[in-house]
């Protein structure tokens, strides 16, 4: 597949291109391109975006911080699908999972989630995307520090006991696999927005219905 990759030079973008090559894709202008994906910065995707839905091209996009709903419109009226989540890893997926249902048995939670001191936005998009899965109203405690990359756990208790769910992405390789898998998928989503790598890996699920 021809991949038009915005934030090739950043964080996660200078581990995802070489990625990408290395899978069989070619990385190559938007005009040129089957598919686009974005990691670059919340103040810059949309218009990214946009480009890409313009040049009739789906996009792939795993930047956080930014306003999903008019993409969702503009997406739609184009008749291309725009894949969207806010984390890429598997396990931090499979972490979202555990805690939506351990919220369901276990009446008190507050989540901790860790990043590098660069990231933009606070709270982080996975932590907010956990909280919303387990019934929206849970504390987020957002860390800011040199030397991490992205960890988050997930606190649940009941007098007596507590439960901890934690992810730990050591290095941005942790997001490729996901990314992989979105553009192997995209061809087949719905126009319009679909939000989370849950979607696709859902056993049983149905990628021509949206999330």
């Amino acid at each position: 597949m021809r991949v038009k990759l915005f934030g090739a030079g950043g964080k996660v973008g200078s581990v995802l291109g070489p990625a990408l090559e290395a899978a069989g894709h070619d990385l190559v202008e938007l005009d040129e391109a089957d598919a686009m994906v974005d990691f670059t910065a919340p103040d810059v995707v949309v218009a990214n975006i946009e480009a890409a839905l313009e040049a009739g091209v789906p996009c792939v996009v795993g930047t956080t911080g930014w306003d999903t709903a008019e993409i969702d419109a503009i997406a739609l009226q184009a008749g291309l699908p725009v894949f969207y989540a806010p984390n890429f890893a598997v396990g931090a997926v499979l972490m979202m999972r555990l805690a939506a249902e351990a919220a369901k048995h276990l009446p008190r939670a507050e989540i901790v989630e860790l990043h590098h001191e660069t990231k933009v936005d606070s709270p982080s998009g996975t932590a907010k995307a956990t909280a919303e899965a387990m019934g929206g109203d849970v504390p987020i405690h957002s860390v800011r520090l040199p030397g991490i990359v992205a960890h988050q756990e997930v606190l649940l208790s009941q007098p007596g006991e507590l439960l901890t769910i934690r992810h730990d992405a050591f290095s941005r390789d942790a997001y490729v696999p996901g990314v992989l898998l979105a553009l192997e998928r995209l061809s087949k989503l719905p126009a319009g927005l679909t939000l989370g790598l849950d979607a696709l890996l859902r056993t049983g699920s149905d990628p021509d219905s949206k999330a």
